[in-house]
């Protein structure tokens, strides 16, 4: 049983994420414009997901180059930039909230409870990174550590982080918001 929120949706966000796309795709009434739109912003947020997931070594070392010398969460604000994307593709206002809401409540424990976690593996140096670099939000100008190893993207971090699986659920997304806009002009 876990023993706080965070813990919990740590463990449920990953089926939380699949029941939410399941309310999604039943209620999306996408649009040739909204499909168009949504897909390409799901892209550039799948883009950015990809390019994290080529740095991070989990709990191996501290990844502060590529996108992390930008923002610390990189791959959660390309989860919030797809989700944004598939909002739009789906063509359903009200979805918008409720992709927020769903956000706020499953990102904002598991950053904080990722961040304690780092904070306890990186003690000399993730102070000085989490004080310069925004948790969320992407900042302009890529921050150096002051010991500054050039860290490389690298495919294989991409395949042994199976970052892979979210452009295949992405194109399977895509798939299906086809079919019904085939279906929807059929009637």
């Amino acid at each position: 049983m876990p023993n706080s929120y965070a813990e919990l949706v740590a463990r449920i966000r990953i089926p939380a994420g699949f029941a939410l796309a399941a309310v999604y795709l039943v209620f999306a009434r996408p649009t040739p414009w909204s499909l168009g739109c949504g897909a390409a912003l799901s892209l550039l947020g799948l883009g950015l997901r990809a390019w994290s997931s080529g740095y991070i070594e989990k709990n191996q070392k501290l990844s502060t180059a590529g996108p992390y010398a930008h923002t610390r969460n990189p791959l959660y604000l390309g989860s919030a930039i797809a989700g944004a994307g598939y909002a739009i593709a789906g063509g359903q206002w009200w979805f918008f909230p409720l992709l927020a809401l769903f956000l706020l409540a499953v990102y904002g424990p598991v950053i904080r409870r990722e961040e304690a976690h780092l904070r306890r593996l990186f003690p000399e140096d993730y102070p000085a990174y989490a004080q310069a670099v925004p948790a969320f939000w992407f900042r302009l100008r890529a921050w150096r550590p002051p010991e500054h190893s050039a860290a490389q993207f690298r495919w294989r971090r991409y395949w042994h982080n199976r970052e892979y699986e979210a452009l295949l659920a992405y194109l399977a997304l895509l798939t299906v918001l086809l079919v019904k806009i085939g279906v929807t002009r059929a009637y």
